[in-house]
């Protein structure tokens, strides 16, 4: 009897990212049920994967680990195939280190000499175009400007993933993020909240105001918090608020505690692992936030989001073919601009007013 083949996928580091790359993952499973395929990623993001259906094992690196120190761990594996999903040198260098015989990834200068199989761009890629102060001026004047052609309808970055599984013969289909979690994880949350709150029966919906990206995708604190003040006397709705323990999250939540009170309001930003963000959004009945790691996370998990999206792009990285998103897309001639920080006055995500969202919100939450 032959050997199960062995295959490395060198996960991506951003959680967002990882989410979206659940689709190529599962395509590559199925391409391969024999296989025993291994996912190779930053510690901080191993608890997504944590019993994920598709992999045999997970492996992990911490961030002062060398590329080096990584290639001699994955060398003792002996793997017969090493994808790199990222488009770094690293990630390629660290497959060649491991002295993986078949070595896949996208074609880039500077990194093809690590490779065995290097992958050109497919057709409809769109790379991310930060725009220049010169350009946004000149959209917010009303005058053109190249690289504003729309997006086309393979654009979405789920796709480059799966163009690269394709390489070992997986289907390019688009699926839908997908995520598994417990359901006693999300009974020891509902205790967790429930002993916090003193609510036992109440209506949860989940709030993520932050974003780690920079303050251009966050959609304006105090909009956040008169749109959930708002859905909380239409519906009697408590918070849950979710995220970093930034000043922006810290403000949300300390706003809504006076308004409401701690018996609908529970801030558990900064206070959870991987795992138990991941109960928490699946047992919101609908999340509303920033286009942010979370945002992929729920909608995986089959939550309901709504999303305001100004300076980010629904099309590239958008919660990918999820039935229950509502994406509200800014009207600012120009965005998305990919900026961490709005060069000008932030019309973006102020052209999304409070109440397009809490419509959006009380719509979903009508319709459960």
């Amino acid at each position: 009897m032959n050997a199960r083949e062995k295959i490395l996928i060198r996960g991506v580091n951003w959680l967002g990212d990882a989410v979206m790359t659940t689709p190529a993952v599962q395509c590559l499973r199925e391409a391969k049920p024999q296989a025993h395929i291994t996912l190779l990623t930053h510690e901080k993001l191993a608890g997504l994967w944590r019993d994920h259906p598709a992999l045999d094992a997970v492996m992990t690196f911490a961030k002062n680990e060398s590329a080096w120190q990584i290639g001699q761990k994955l060398r003792r594996e002996k793997f017969d195939v090493g994808l790199a999903l990222p488009n770094s040198h690293r990630s390629a260098i660290e497959l060649w280190l491991a002295g993986i015989p078949q070595r896949i990834g996208y074609a880039r200068l500077g990194r093809n000499l690590f490779l065995t199989k290097t992958i050109q761009p497919r057709a409809g890629a769109v790379e991310m175009h930060k725009r220049s102060v010169a350009e946004i001026n000149d959209l917010v004047a009303g005058r053109k400007i190249k690289n504003d052609k729309p997006f086309p309808p393979q654009a979405h970055h789920i796709f480059q993933y799966l163009h690269l599984v394709a390489a070992l013969g997986a289907k390019t289909e688009p699926l839908a993020p997908r995520l598994e979690i417990a359901e006693c994880a999300v009974a020891e949350f509902r205790a967790r909240l429930q002993k916090i709150s003193g609510n036992e029966t109440g209506l949860w919906l989940g709030l993520n105001p932050g974003a780690e990206y920079g303050p251009a995708k966050r959609w304006p604190a105090e909009r956040f918090i008169a749109a959930a003040i708002a859905l909380h006397q239409k519906t009697k709705c408590g918070w849950i608020i979710f995220g970093a323990n930034d000043p922006v999250t810290h403000q949300v939540a300390g706003e809504l505690e006076k308004k409401l009170g701690q018996s609908f309001v529970v801030n558990f930003s900064g206070k959870t692992t991987l795992p138990e963000l991941c109960a928490g959004l699946k047992f919101c009945k609908l999340v509303l936030t920033n286009d942010t790691g979370p945002m992929h996370i729920a909608a995986a998990l089959g939550t309901p989001v709504v999303v305001p999206f100004g300076s980010t792009s629904a099309e590239l990285t958008g919660p990918a073919f999820s039935k229950n998103s509502v994406l509200i897309t800014a009207s600012a001639p120009c965005a998305p601009c990919f900026l961490r920080e709005c060069p000008i006055d932030f019309r973006c995500m102020k052209s999304i007013d409070t109440q397009q969202v809490v419509s959006a919100c009380t719509n979903i939450v009508e319709s459960l």
